[in-house]
């Protein structure tokens, strides 16, 4: 059971991992990351302690822990109880939800473990945004996608704001960044998956179409929000598709274009 423990300083250095969130919990690939996993609020505190990231400590408001109580009987960590501007002062800013959990980061699959036992993948170029990212992780959970390939120029998936807004599905979704680009996608075809690009380009075939033919194993390539895929994977793709529009709109947000993408070819 975790032991509870209780912080009435703000200077308390057992807290250290949950300090200035805002400035400290960065990329790893910028200077000050520290490559932590941190999960925010009671559903998502959960999902992560159900998951395979090795959990370091909880920190919370009592009330918050209360509702972690049963979770908390099957770990073996520090569960800081504190008041919410205690925690405030420690994390940086307010956090209404009240409670928070950081992890160390769990070594990712290979991309052919990953390729191997999938039918349907999302692939993913220059998703830099940690919102739209994790919305994308979400959505791949919610419509059974069976895991992700973080292509380059991608934001980190378990950065703290990616974490929060996959609603902790980040952390189930099997994902990896240990790719070659662009020779993933050539790799991918000899695994026999089918790689569509989706793109708003006028000339692409709707995606509808392509799943009403049949399309056995399936990788779906997604791009920023801004310029779309490179013209490198799409000249790697064995198709292009896209979503049908009306007149006068000619894109979705990259990850509500995901999720009506991901329904369609899981459906």
């Amino acid at each position: 059971m975790a032991k509870l423990i209780e912080i009435d300083d703000a200077a308390d250095p057992r807290v250290d991992d949950f300090r200035d969130l805002t400035t400290a919990d960065r990329r790893p690939d910028r200077p000050g990351g520290r490559g932590l996993v941190i999960a925010e609020g009671v559903v998502v505190v959960r999902r992560l302690l159900e998951s395979p990231y090795p959990l370091r400590a909880v920190l919370g408001v009592p009330r918050k822990l209360d509702e972690l109580r049963d979770d908390l009987d099957a770990v073996d960590v520090p569960a800081y109880v504190t008041s919410a501007q205690t925690m405030s002062d420690v994390v940086g800013f307010h956090l209404n939800r009240g409670v928070l959990a950081v992890a160390d980061r769990a070594p990712t699959p290979s991309f052919t473990e990953i390729v191997e036992s999938s039918s349907v993948l999302a692939v993913l170029e220059g998703v830099n945004d940690h919102e739209n990212l994790g919305a994308m992780f979400r959505n791949a959970a919610a419509l059974g996608v069976d895991g992700v390939l973080v292509g380059p120029g991608c934001a980190d998936p378990l950065y703290r704001r990616s974490v929060r807004v996959s609603m902790g599905h980040v952390l189930r979704v099997p994902f990896t960044s240990r790719l070659d680009w662009p020779d993933a996608l050539f790799a991918l075809r000899r695994h026999g998956f089918r790689v569509a690009a989706l793109t708003p380009r006028s000339d692409a075939v709707a995606l509808r179409d392509v799943c009403a033919g049949g399309t056995g194993r399936i990788a779906l390539l997604l791009g920023s929000e801004g310029h779309g895929l490179s013209e490198v994977a799409l000249d790697a793709a064995d198709t292009a598709v896209r979503i049908p529009m009306a007149s006068g709109v000619d894109s979705l947000n990259v990850a509500t274009a995901a999720a009506v993408a991901f329904y369609e070819l899981t459906r």
